[in-house]
């Protein structure tokens, strides 16, 4: 199930003639680009952002919308969706135009400076700078390599979970041994209206790569009869009536068991993909894209990476380390948009220019 969005972020690009003319374009539509956004608007320049997906949000989204996210300050607990929809709220005064199901094909630079960048759509754009929010770039999930398995894939067989109330009720196998394996099984398992019917846990060995506190609730969980875990790897499966009736779990004791089952759910993690984002002539360290920590510039002027998809010393892949290199970004980018004008820090909470652009009243104190 897609989220439900508001109409004004839907695709809200019109067609051109001609390349439109812009003086940023986002490449991402997720949590630290939806804020790149914000960070530019409140310098008084609007963007143009690109996602791949027909929606915002990104893997927040894609991947967890349901999960709770506890790291974003002054909000104890959001989920990735609330956190989408509150900063869609909060670029509302700023009037980005959005290009959803769009994947950025080229990037050139131009003779005056500018940027020249097409989409897999042929929509195109001349743009001052470029700001990479790509995440981990054009990440697929990693597959379960079992043949004919995949026949199953979006009826039985699941790499994310959208709406977890599908899957209420049912018989479910779970695989992997990372944080979202771990965290789904428990989310099953405990009393909620999207409880399942059973949960076993299937990881090829006894030590997960989860947090510590889910792996111990994993155990107890299984210690009390409310949930399996089997050591071993999905080798095969079997089907009745032309559905998925269980899976082949072959133990570290070489022996074969099946496993019947209604939904298998896979979490191997992502394979960040850079897509086309390699071919811009930027420098890359292990599939991410090198910048530096004043203004999170990368090696071609004009270009700025933030988020999950830059690397530097002492990165943190974090949401909060993402906004940080937004603000950063946003000012380092203003020479290069408009360098005529001296740009001074202001703050929201006394600024009267940024409340004008807010859209904001300026308090008055007594």
């Amino acid at each position: 199930m897609e989220p439900q969005l508001n109409q004004e972020v839907v695709n809200t690009a019109q067609a051109a003639d001609g390349p439109i003319e812009t003086d940023a374009v986002i490449v991402g539509a997720g949590p630290v680009g939806l804020f790149q956004v914000f960070e530019l608007g409140l310098l008084e320049i609007k963007a143009h952002v690109i996602d791949s997906l027909a929606y915002p949000g990104g893997q927040c989204v894609e991947l967890y919308p349901d999960k709770p996210i506890y790291d974003i300050p002054a909000v104890p607990v959001c989920t990735g969706q609330e956190l989408t929809d509150n900063l869609l709220k909060q670029i509302e005064p700023f009037g980005a135009t959005f290009h959803f199901g769009q994947e950025v094909t080229t990037v050139r630079k131009q003779d005056d400076g500018r940027f020249f960048v097409e989409t897999s759509k042929g929509t195109r754009f001349l743009s001052k700078t470029i700001f990479i929010a790509a995440g981990v770039g054009a990440f697929q999930p990693r597959t379960l390599k079992v043949d004919g398995l995949d026949a199953f894939e979006d009826s039985q067989l699941f790499y994310r979970v959208k709406n977890p109330d599908d899957f209420a009720g049912k018989n479910l196998v779970i695989v992997g041994g990372g944080d979202s394996a771990l965290d789904w099984a428990l989310d099953f398992v405990k009393d909620s209206p999207h409880k399942a019917a059973s949960v076993i846990l299937v990881h090829r060995r006894d030590g997960f790569k989860a947090a510590p506190a889910s792996v111990a609730k994993m155990r107890e969980l299984c210690d009390a009869y409310e949930m399996q875990f089997i050591i071993g790897q999905v080798t095969g499966y079997e089907e009745s009536n032309g559905k998925l009736s269980g899976a082949k779990v072959t133990g570290a004791d070489g022996v074969t068991r099946v496993v019947p089952l209604d939904v298998l759910l896979v979490f191997f993690g992502l394979s960040p993909k850079l897509g086309p984002i390699a071919e811009w002539g930027l420098d890359i360290e292990r599939k991410q894209v090198k910048v530096d920590t004043e203004k999170f510039s990368t090696s071609v002027p004009g270009i700025f990476a933030v988020g999950d998809i830059n690397i530097y010393p002492g990165k943190k892949k974090l949401i909060l380390s993402g906004f940080h290199e937004c603000a950063l970004a946003a000012f380092g980018a203003m020479p290069i948009i408009q360098p005529e004008k001296k740009v001074f820090l202001q703050y929201t909470t006394t600024s009267p220019k940024l409340h004008k652009v807010l859209g904001v009243e300026t308090p008055v104190f007594d």
